[in-house]
């Protein structure tokens, strides 16, 4: 990954919290990049925190599709996590909700966009998911995110 930064806000009166946004540039064309993002079988091999395994990956892509994952953290019991496609435009956005099945008291579905453009060697992708109730949500949702976008590199080809 060349690059990676995140923001958050305090939200605003439309979303009513927390909004987590990231961006990192990828070496690999956009095409390449949002297969990665909507495959079942692409999906299994880099979401996720570091040490976390995927064992399903079941996606529906279709506005109004559903998806479903399971997880397996490295010390600990599988959850899962689910949602609906909201807007489907490859190879350039990707907006869909993110509610976990195992919710802990400060959860709430959100909503994810990611929107990816192109550099011309790469691919810039640019996530935004809100709104978040807590601080320590987001930063979760954070770390989560950061972990993944660098295994997603490493699964594109472009190493560590």
């Amino acid at each position: 990954m060349n690059e990676a930064s995140g923001t958050e806000g305090t939200g605003n009166r439309d979303t009513g919290g927390l909004v987590l946004n990231l961006e990192c540039t990828l070496a690999a064309p956009p095409d390449d990049v949002f297969r990665m993002l909507t495959n079942s079988a692409e999906l299994v091999k880099w979401w996720g925190p570091h040490g976390f395994i995927i064992p399903a990956a079941d996606v529906n892509l279709a506005e109004g599709g559903r998806y479903r994952f399971s997880m397996t953290p490295p010390d600990g019991e599988q959850f899962h996590l689910s949602g609906e496609f909201l807007e489907i435009d490859p190879p350039w956005r990707l907006v869909y909700t993110f509610r976990w099945e195992e919710p802990a008291p400060d959860d709430r579905e959100t909503v994810v966009d990611l929107s990816l453009g192109s550099t011309g060697t790469g691919t810039r992708l640019v996530l935004s998911q809100g709104p978040f109730l807590t601080d320590e949500r987001l930063e979760l949702h954070r770390n989560g995110w950061t972990e993944s976008f660098e295994k997603l590199q490493v699964a594109l080809g472009g190493g560590t």
